[in-house]
């Protein structure tokens, strides 16, 4: 674990909060609890958080709707909790830019490694001082924005940033939705999960990719994805 690393969870059920707050101090987090978008806004205002564990249902804005707000304004790692079974509300989540989801009621060690698993890819674990090139876009790995050819800056979210990395890793490259699966959340998917579509539908749409005509990330029927584009490290 790295030092430091503080954790913001946003529940309206007290009885959530306190749970997960002990038994996430007792793994060695800093953790704050607030219960709704506002107490959310303050904090992010006068703390640096790493990661937020949002509800979906809550008072005020709902979660679906903080999340979207959120990645308009930060990159910080986000975890929806849903209801058991709501699959809309779940991809909704995703397509908002969660990085990832836990259905209530969870075992608390599920949600401890699924923290991990965000917060080691939001670390990065890659190291490099570079930026890449591909198609006329740049992607800037240590600030993690990715820079159109006219010059927009857009800061992407850890999803996306891990799904740009491994299509910029494997160009030319058929990818599996269970391999890009298993590098996105390390976790099993079942044959009808269609979390990883919908966050390559979120990537083109970043990189301005019409799925129809798709130029950059190109849809193999029952294979995968395959990305085009011809890349180009630079060091800096």
């Amino acid at each position: 674990m790295q030092p430091n690393e503080h954790l913001l969870i946003v529940d309206d059920d007290p009885e959530i909060c306190d749970l997960l707050q002990d038994y996430l101090q007792q793994n060695g987090y800093r953790v704050s609890v607030v219960g709704d978008g506002s107490g959310m806004w303050r904090t992010l205002e006068r703390e640096r958080i790493d990661l937020i564990v949002l509800d979906v249902m809550l008072p005020g804005d709902d979660g679906l709707t903080l999340c979207r707000q959120l990645r308009t304004a930060s990159d910080v790692a986000v975890i929806m909790l849903t209801a058991l079974g709501e699959d809309t509300e779940r991809i909704i989540g995703l397509e908002m830019g969660a990085d990832d989801y836990l259905a209530k009621p969870f075992n608390p060690r599920e949600l401890l490694a699924r923290i991990r698993g965000v917060l080691r890819r939001a670390r990065g674990d890659i190291g490099e001082t570079e930026k890449v090139r591909f198609s006329d876009w740049t992607l800037d790995r240590n600030v993690r924005h990715l820079i159109s050819p006219d010059g927009v800056v857009t800061n992407l979210s850890t999803g996306e940033y891990r799904l740009l990395e491994a299509f910029i890793g494997h160009p030319n490259r058929v990818l599996s939705r269970d391999q890009l699966m298993d590098i996105l959340q390390g976790r099993d998917w079942g044959p009808f999960d269609r979390s990883i579509d919908v966050q390559v539908s979120r990537l083109r749409r970043r990189l301005r990719d019409d799925a129809r005509e798709s130029a950059m990330i190109k849809t193999v029927r029952g294979e995968g994805y395959l990305f085009t584009a011809k890349v180009k490290r630079i060091k800096s």
